[in-house]
């Protein structure tokens, strides 16, 4: 199967405007290459190198993911080694704090669409929903939703799940999709948690079909992707990518 055919099978659980978790399980679990097509192959650590960056996308080609995550000093190393493959390149902004400025967030996300980014991952202003200024947070995320969306990228929005509380979970998740996100992220990997089953069913609980629900955030095996997307999942994001399609057969 390709990556395209795979994609689009998955790809139908939203067709009817709602998600059959366990159908998507089960299609994106039914052999390694289903699963690589759900996953974003992801290295976001600041002493990555440009070997590993290399060795990412050439992993990324041989597995066909759906894409490739990078910092942004990295992304034209990317784009290069991945032309003419069909795997997108994805970038971080704001990362992993959310705590820049809505026109640095801006000028960041045009600047990597230009280089041949189309996907865009920024975390939430943190500080500003914690105190309860949700008016800046729907302005940050949908100011980079409308450069994403007027070049055809996709945003994904990180909502740092562990340093919320589940009603600031769901007022995140709600005010993403509202202002605009194609996905809400559960975490960075960065802070103290990451994706777990309880937060992807909850984020999933509030936006429904609206948009894609992304779990990352220290995910390294087959039985952690399962929860996962049974939870309610659509997207994996992880450093482990391989190792974990290993489990399923990969060579």
């Amino acid at each position: 199967m390709t990556r395209s055919s795979a994609v689009q099978d998955i790809e139908l659980e939203f067709d009817n405007g709602t998600f059959d978790a366990s159908a998507f399980t089960a299609q994106a679990l039914a052999n390694w290459q289903t699963l690589a097509a759900v996953i974003d192959h992801t290295i976001l650590k600041p002493e990555t190198t440009r070997q590993q960056i290399e060795n990412l996308c050439t992993e990324a080609a041989r597995y066909r993911f759906a894409s490739v995550i990078v910092n942004p000093v990295w992304v034209s190393t990317a784009v290069c080694a991945l032309a003419g493959t069909g795997i997108p390149v994805g970038v971080v902004i704001g990362f992993p704090f959310g705590a820049s400025l809505v026109s640095t967030l801006r000028q960041e996300a045009g600047a990597l669409i230009r280089l041949g980014a189309s996907d865009i991952g920024m975390v939430l202003p943190i500080g500003q929903l914690k105190s309860g200024n949700h008016h800046a947070v729907h302005h940050a995320i949908h100011a980079v939703a409308a450069v994403a969306h007027h070049h055809g990228a996709v945003l994904k929005v990180n909502l740092e799940t562990c340093l919320l509380t589940m009603q600031e979970k769901l007022r995140a998740s709600e005010i993403a999709i509202q202002a605009g996100a194609d996905f809400i992220n559960t975490a960075t990997g960065f802070a103290s948690g990451g994706a777990t089953p309880e937060d992807v069913a909850l984020m999933r609980g509030v936006v429904g079909a609206r948009c894609g629900v992304k779990a990352a955030g220290r995910i390294r095996t087959v039985a952690q992707v399962r929860a996962l997307l049974e939870a309610g999942a659509n997207r994996i994001g992880s450093s482990a990518s391989v190792q974990i399609l290993h489990e399923l057969g990969a060579e």
